[in-house]
């Protein structure tokens, strides 16, 4: 099982397992369910098998996603690539205790399921702080944190000082991942790729936006993330919400239902850009990451051995 095992990549060796990318972020409205949608359909279109978990049981974003897609194929009568999707609801028990045993139970039963017909599973989280929440985290082989590109988002993440802009502490969230970072080692010698997707950036570079990279940046050496630049503020990307497309999929007239414009293509711009960034592995290159991550992982924590130089 994905919470109990240890996995491999979808390349390496041993058992085959799905490489879990987690999109998370306790905000709402940074992206997260548009970043995972558009993930999942360009690993689907790359021929990799795809499945999709949507945890957020009461806005069921990603649930809504994926069901307009299946509509509007079935409307447009055009072939998209689909991925296998479940969503885990919330729990009516009386006690927290009681809730949180359903929850998993749920979500160890879904993910058992899909965990060896796949090779990704990509999971859509709440913008909360919920049990399965940090469940989810502490799964992730990669984690991917949408931020809108404002201060207000920055504060998920890290508190700075309002004059110098000095890193002052970290967030509730970020050590909350810096937690499940040090499980995932503990527990099967696995290194989380953490990637900070940077949202809705202006086209035009402001000073805000300039002290928000440079905070970032700093932060990052800080918590060990990498950055990332996401999805501008476009207007197609919420166009795409309704009818279940992404800027991936084929712009003709017959697909989108309209005649494709430049922002099309500016949009698919930048989730390629965005997908080259994340390294999953994918290819030759990153599967080497993979690898080599797992081999840094296993040897981390062995004491060093000397040579005979420095022997007593």
């Amino acid at each position: 099982m994905l919470l109990s095992s240890t996995r491999g990549s979808p390349s390496g060796g041993g058992r085959r397992t799905a490489h879990v990318i987690v999109v998370g972020n306790e905000k709402g409205g940074s992206g997260k369910s548009t970043t995972a949608m558009h993930v999942a359909v360009a690993l689907l279109r790359s021929g990799y098998s795809v499945a999709t978990v949507d945890l957020d049981g009461r806005q069921l974003s990603l649930t809504r996603y994926v069901e307009n897609r299946k509509r509007w194929a079935r409307t447009a009568r055009v072939a998209l690539a689909m991925p296998e999707h479940f969503h885990v609801p919330p729990s009516k028990r009386d006690t927290i205790s009681d809730a949180e045993s359903e929850e998993f139970r749920k979500l160890t039963e879904g993910l058992g399921d899909i965990e060896n017909r796949h090779d990704f599973v990509v999971i859509d989280t709440p913008g909360s702080d919920t049990f399965l929440n940090r469940l989810a985290h502490r799964i992730a082989d990669t984690l991917i944190t949408p931020m809108n590109d404002s201060f207000i988002d920055f504060d998920v993440l890290g508190r700075i000082d309002p004059v110098s802009l000095e890193i002052i502490d970290v967030s509730q969230y970020a050590s909350g991942v810096r937690d499940a970072r040090r499980e995932r080692r503990q527990t099967d010698n696995a290194i989380l790729d953490w990637v900070v997707v940077r949202n809705r950036m202006a086209n035009i570079t402001s000073r805000n936006e300039q002290k928000v990279a440079a905070c970032l940046r700093n932060l990052s050496m800080k918590l060990g993330f990498r950055i990332a630049d996401g999805i501008s503020e476009r207007i197609i990307f919420r166009e795409f919400f309704p009818i279940g497309l992404t800027a991936l999929d084929d712009f003709d007239e017959h697909v989108l239902g309209t005649k494709p414009t430049l922002s099309h293509l500016a949009a698919r711009q930048e989730i390629r850009q965005l997908l080259a960034s994340l390294r999953l592995p994918t290819d030759e290159l990153g599967r080497k990451r993979a690898d080599a991550r797992r081999r840094y992982a296993e040897t981390a924590g062995r004491p060093l051995v000397l040579p005979d130089i420095f022997a007593s």
